[in-house]
């Protein structure tokens, strides 16, 4: 059987870690490479904050080739997608026919990646798409992944929030109106350790900051802003590797 060759959009955290989990047991599929989108401005992971060091530790227990999309801090709509379109082009020419994402529930967003990647005739995949988000974040744990929170909307969560180490009690005692696995932007995670690893990620916790955003027009599933407001507040935690 030959098998389709796949890239995944990695964002660092636990929703994409579950996903390239399930994909890299699925036989349809090689996945030959991950793709991240990095502030250039700050070295960090678009949204996440993460430092590009961990996120290269973190590719290489996985162990499967990465690359980065630099991006500047506040790239318009036109920016972005000519840098994915030139990343989109080389993949192609690599022999790449299909993409995969972590995105759960998110259908203005999948609709907009289908479209977009059908033009370039790639095909996408949503591993754990539609699946219920507490159950998944139990079966994440149960799997033994771990992972820490790096950064919350300031709506829902404080300072103290960021940073803590996600285990069972965490959908008890999440706000209301919070989904579980952060599917609308409510927090975003970094996992450092689980089943497609080869070596947990060794960091320290460092600074937490608080930084406030203008709303962006449209919201998409690497946003950590779901507010009506002009600004959206962000706390995060800095880790260090």
């Amino acid at each position: 059987m030959n098998k389709n060759k796949t890239y995944f959009n990695w964002s660092s955290g636990k929703d994409s870690a579950l996903a390239l989990y399930h994909l890299l047991k699925d036989e349809r599929y090689l996945v030959d490479e991950l793709i991240t989108t990095i502030n250039s401005h700050y070295n960090r992971v678009s949204m996440h904050g993460l430092r590009k060091e961990l996120l290269i530790a973190q590719t290489n227990a996985i162990n499967i080739p990465a690359s980065l999309i630099e991006l500047p801090e506040m790239p318009s709509m036109e920016v972005y997608e000519q840098k994915m379109l030139e990343t989109i082009s080389r993949l192609k020419n690599d022999g790449f026919t299909h993409t995969a994402f972590g995105d759960i529930f998110l259908e203005d967003l999948r609709v907009y990646r289908e479209g977009q990647l059908a033009k370039q005739n790639i095909k996408s995949v949503f591993p754990i798409w539609k699946r219920d988000t507490k159950k998944l974040l139990n079966e994440f744990l149960d799997l033994g992944f771990k992972t820490i929170i790096v950064c919350a909307n300031s709506k829902y969560f404080g300072k103290d929030f960021v940073g803590t180490i996600i285990d069972k009690n965490f959908i008890n005692n999440l706000p209301k109106g919070v989904d579980p696995c952060g599917e609308n932007g409510e927090f975003h995670t970094f996992c450092f350790d689980g089943p497609i690893f080869k070596n947990p990620i060794e960091f320290t916790v460092g600074e937490k900051v608080y930084r406030e955003y203008n709303n962006p027009k449209s919201e998409d599933s690497d946003s950590v802003c779901i507010s009506d407001s002009e600004k959206y507040g962000v706390w995060y935690c800095d880790l260090i590797p």
